[in-house]
């Protein structure tokens, strides 16, 4: 049997469009043997803090409890990555999400990205943007959307 793809690249945010889109990547990597990467990007929170003063301290708590959630929960997604009879690897970076996903595909040399979509409307996509959008029109490789829904 030949193998498609020898690195699968698989960023997730934890949402269910993640989920559905970790299964078919698992899927794709049992069958290939191929090398499962698990990104997660951390966004700054000052993406949510709104215009409010926060503390340099309270900011830093803010930073290390969503540095510590998401590694926790980046360990998880690999330990079902790893049952599930694969060999992967958990990617932890801070930045821009759709910049670091297209770096980290180039930098790890992916095959394939595959990556959930929230299936938003064209309209909506104008206001809010879509991280897999210009994931799909930037990646130095093939990218598999899955739909959330």
């Amino acid at each position: 049997m030949t193998r498609l793809y020898r690195r699968i690249l698989h960023p997730t945010d934890f949402s269910a469009a993640s989920r559905r889109a970790f299964a078919s990547a698992v899927a794709l990597a049992r069958r290939d043997r191929a090398e499962l990467l698990l990104l997660h990007v951390l966004a700054s929170p000052a993406a949510f803090a709104g215009n409010g003063y926060v503390t340099p301290e309270t900011w830093q708590r803010i930073e290390a409890a969503a540095r510590r959630s998401a590694e926790s929960r980046l360990t998880a997604t690999l330990a079902r990555a790893t049952r599930a009879g694969g060999r992967a690897r958990a990617i932890l970076v801070e930045g821009v999400p759709f910049h670091q996903i297209l770096r980290t595909a180039r930098a790890r040399r992916a095959d394939l990205i595959v990556i959930g979509t929230h299936g938003r409307s064209a309209i909506s996509r104008l206001f809010i943007g879509s991280v897999a959008v210009r994931v799909i029109q930037l990646a130095p490789c093939p990218v598999l959307t899955v739909r959330g829904r």
